[in-house]
């Protein structure tokens, strides 16, 4: 970013703007779309955050337990950061960002207990299910992580279980029952800017960041998992403050879902 456009940001923030002119705590327009890979996929869905789109998908696959969680199943969670949503994505291994958008959706679910993975379990010991959710982002104009999340949540919800034959899955037949979905662990990412407090950063603003919070929130207000990012620190009032934007904020995101 040039030094004329980065001064020109901080300049409209010291007055209390954006450059969309939203507030300092407002997200762009968030729209939600289910089934959109029905033929591919178990579960799938699109968010769109302004312009920012991300898509994901959930496949279900058979498994063995792992010895430490004999009657339980699990969950993979893998973000693909591709070249076609922003110029600054290559082709290639999990780049650092990818890998970290990944653990953070993958902790907020698996920490807020998202799914009973004890009903993922077929027979203890011998056969589970593995849920695999994919994300790739169709278009990068800033907020990976809260568009992530949400798009993360929103395949579970529409994902239903294969039918199974003989320890064998029939994909081409998709049964009725839903995925044991029991808590909506949301993120929300707050990030400073200066002395500011910023919700949905664009790609603009996501330069200027100086420290940021994803925060994974419950239904109830409680917290399952959070993740700093950026290189000043925070003080603990600071960091109290970003949690209380960030509990609020999901409130508003859980009336997309």
């Amino acid at each position: 970013m040039s030094e004329i456009v980065r001064d020109h940001i901080l300049e409209l923030f010291g007055k209390g703007f954006r450059l969309d002119g939203r507030k300092f705590d407002e997200y762009r327009n968030l729209s939600v779309e289910y089934g959109v890979s029905s033929k591919s996929a178990e579960g799938s869905a699109r968010i769109k955050i302004g312009k920012t789109e991300v898509v994901a998908g959930v496949k279900l696959e058979l498994g063995e337990p792992y010895p430490d969680t004999p009657d339980q199943g699990s969950i993979m969670v893998n973000m693909e950061l591709l070249p076609l949503s922003s110029p600054d994505f290559e082709s290639g291994p999990p780049s650092i960002d990818s890998i970290e958008i990944s653990r953070v959706v993958d902790r907020a679910i698996r920490e807020g207990k998202a799914l009973n993975f004890k009903k993922l379990c077929i027979r203890p010991g011998e056969k589970m299910w593995i849920v695999i959710i994919d994300i790739y982002p169709i278009n990068d104009d800033g907020n990976l992580f809260d568009a992530a999340s949400l798009a993360a949540l929103a395949a579970l919800k529409d994902a239903k279980f294969p039918k199974v034959e003989n320890d064998k899955i029939t994909y081409k037949e998709q049964g009725k029952e839903k995925l044991p979905l029991e808590t909506l662990p949301l993120s929300c990412t707050v990030c400073k800017i200066g002395n500011h407090f910023v919700i949905d950063p664009g790609v603009e603003e996501e330069t200027l960041i100086d420290a940021r919070l994803t925060i994974g929130v419950l239904e109830n207000g409680e917290l399952c998992s959070l993740q700093k990012g950026g290189d000043t620190g925070l003080t603990p009032e600071e960091i109290d403050t970003m949690i209380e934007l960030a509990i609020k904020k999901t409130k508003e995101l859980r009336k997309v879902l």
